[in-house]
């Protein structure tokens, strides 16, 4: 009762941030989208006008052109990333450390809005900027996601492919992160902002606007804040559905994430020091390094060449998608008026800093008490249920319910009104409870809480804390609404401001998007992420690998008969004597779960402890129908079987007197 009252109460902030940060702002957005509501004076009843214009502004052809945008993000997704995962597998380990190293890059130069703008100076250098249309955004936004998208997608592809297990191939879990990577990129593509922003501002004559941008120019450009609500509630209605169906997939399929570094050197199970006597199963031996044992001989070779060539093709891609931003990234930047670099610094990397230390902290609570914890036992995964619907959505579906809030408390243009209003990652909520579900039967088999809980979390808590606070510090949509002020402005607002002056476009600024020092952190950080602590995580369906299987069912049980081992916990000893007809054992053989049994003596030798041998004459009515047999000491033997019992002796005949 203490574990369950223990886990639920770790899984009480995560609901309070639920409810503040999505579940009342989605309640406020829904109800704005029946008024109409522009900031000034009272909101009136509009009924179902909103939804009708939304949908004659052509809603439809918003969502296809958010779908064509995906497209080749999605193929990238699901075709090149576990190709490349695959032959990395096969070249063996240091290959596939290599690519892990590589797949770091692209995570570590994540700056949307500096690729866009390069992009934009480049194209304005050709004169080719007035040009872009659908295509045209079609082919620069693949071409600059290529390598996050096959980055990220490889990496849990690497993790899907390592099985341990003799017997259980790698193909459910492929299938499983194949699902769920394909519903996160459609749910990303129907919040694409940035790249149609930035590149053509949703022409021509709209034919480029996303839902996303379509929910911006509804409720902040014309002011019609009731109209952009309805646009945001259709989008949050779609965004639910594909995290609901994500949340299905990983619970059908009993996902979870283990742990297989700091291996039992006593020969136990991977994870748990405290097993010294159970044998650790033939796969965790046989493939100490990876998935499964890389191919050999000539065929490795193949694989090997392979991978080379792939990663070749990934960084080319990668590289000259990038290659715009980069040329203008070292350089220095001209700041208007008393603006200094370390206050756009400021505002740029501190606002997000402590919305992600909240957001996944307490994800990590609330993961570690529906995982290890189990609340509900083998039920406690249908916790996450309630934080389901809300898994893909970003701040832009809830930006007008925000806003409001913001503004009523006289935030705009503050540093509090800066902080993304996330306080909880859902994401990282589902990483750490299928990491922490994966660790539990390590624990439960006699693993310190220390050693297969806490320790392999900590890389965990790094990666995520690491990546949440890199990806909202880039993502410039809150700060585009809040920050009016230069002087409050982020480094992508900012840089975006100076493109656009009247001066002519500054690309220096591109510099303080992501600094040259920061990038290099970054890229440390995940690098050793990849090769030291990713590389051992695998991502697994169905049972656990460490779970022990159930034992076999005991024969010739009976009364004092060894009873079998529970699935945690030592083995129970059996008490009492041994069932009349078992068959004798050597003298102080070990028998399995139980006390040392010892043969039978004979009748008439001498037992242990000074017993009578059972020559003497018992005494009388103590060995019969319903009589106990004697009990054995505290460290004496079980005694034999007794003797039957004798009829009492005859009477000996007369004497006959020697006279006669």
């Amino acid at each position: 009762m203490g574990r369950v009252l223990l886990g639920l109460a770790l899984l009480l902030p995560a609901l309070v941030a639920l409810v503040w940060s999505y579940v009342v702002p989605t309640v406020s957005t829904m109800l704005t989208s029946f008024q109409h509501d522009s900031l000034v004076g009272e909101p009136e009843p509009a009924g179902g006008e909103n939804y009708q214009q939304l949908f004659e502004d052509g809603l439809i052809g918003q969502f296809g052109f958010a779908l064509l945008l995906g497209l080749l993000p999605l193929a990238f997704a699901l075709l090149a990333a576990p190709l490349l995962a695959v032959v990395a597998d096969r070249a063996g380990r240091v290959p596939r450390l290599v690519t892990r190293g590589v797949l770091a890059l692209p995570i570590a130069g994540y700056a949307p809005t500096a690729l866009f703008l390069g992009w934009r100076v480049r194209l304005a250098e050709s004169d080719s900027l007035a040009d872009v249309a659908r295509l045209e955004l079609t082919g620069i936004l693949a071409m600059t996601s290529f390598g996050l998208v096959v980055a990220v997608a490889a990496t849990a592809f690497l993790s899907a492919l390592r099985q341990r297990e003799p017997g259980r191939r790698p193909t459910p879990a492929l299938l499983t992160v194949g699902g769920f990577v394909g519903l996160a990129v459609l749910a990303l593509t129907l919040q694409i902002f940035t790249a149609p922003t930035l590149l053509t501002g949703g022409g021509p004559d709209g034919s480029t606007v996303t839902p996303m941008l379509d929910v911006v120019q509804d409720s902040f450009r014309i002011a019609r804040m009731g109209l952009g609500a309805a646009g945001s509630t259709v989008l949050l209605l779609l965004l639910g559905l594909l995290g609901l169906a994500a949340t299905g997939l990983l619970l059908a399929s009993r996902t979870l994430i283990e742990f297989d570094g700091w291996r039992d050197r006593s020969g136990g199970l991977p994870g748990n020091p405290t097993t010294t006597a159970t044998p650790a199963p033939p796969a965790a031996l046989a493939a100490p390094d990876g998935p499964a044992a890389p191919t050999r001989g000539p065929g490795r070779t193949v694989y090997l060449g392979t991978v080379i060539a792939a990663l070749v093709v990934f960084l080319g891609i990668f590289g000259w998608a990038s290659a715009p931003w980069l040329q203008h990234a070292f350089g220095g930047a001209e700041l208007p008026g008393d603006i200094s670099t370390s206050d756009v610094l400021v505002n740029t990397w501190l606002p997000p800093f402590i919305s992600a230390l909240v957001s996944v902290g307490l994800a990590a609570v609330a993961g570690f008490g529906i995982g290890a914890l189990r609340p509900l036992g083998r039920w406690s995964e249908l916790l996450l249920i309630p934080f389901a619907p809300w898994l893909f959505v970003g701040v832009g579906p809830l930006a007008v319910a925000g806003f409001k809030r913001v503004a009523e408390g006289d935030q705009v243009n503050t540093f509090l009104g800066l902080i993304p209003p996330v306080w909880l990652s859902v994401p990282a909520l589902f990483v750490f409870t299928l990491l922490f579900r994966g660790q539990h039967p390590k624990w439960r088999s006699g693993g310190d809480v220390g050693r297969t809980l806490l320790l392999p979390a900590l890389p965990m808590l790094a990666a995520v804390f690491l990546l949440t606070w890199l990806f909202s510090a880039q993502q410039p949509f809150w700060s585009r609404l809040i920050a009016s002020d230069v002087d409050r402005m982020p480094a992508p607002v900012l840089a975006e401001m100076l493109m656009a002056g009247y001066d002519g476009p500054k690309a220096d600024s591109l510099s303080l998007v992501l600094p040259l020092p920061l990038l290099i952190v970054f890229l440390l950080a995940f690098a050793a992420l990849q090769v030291g602590y990713l590389d051992r995580l695998a991502i697994r369906v169905g049972r656990s690998a460490s779970e022990p299987p159930a034992p076999p069912a005991p024969q010739n049980t009976g009364f004092g008969a060894p009873v079998p081992p529970q699935p945690y916990g030592p083995p129970t000893q059996a008490y009492g004597p041994p069932a009349y007809g078992t068959p004798p054992h050597q003298y102080g053989a070990q028998q399995p779960y139980g006390a040392p049994t010892y043969a039978a003596q004979p009748y008439g030798a001498q037992q242990p402890h000074g017993a009578q041998p059972y020559s003497a004459q018992p005494p009388q009515g103590s060995v019969g129908a319903g009589a106990v047999p004697p009990q054995p000491g505290p460290h004496g033997a079980p005694p034999a079987p007794p003797a039957p019992a004798q009829p009492p002796p005859a009477e000996p005949p007369p004497s006959v007197d020697k006279a006669e």
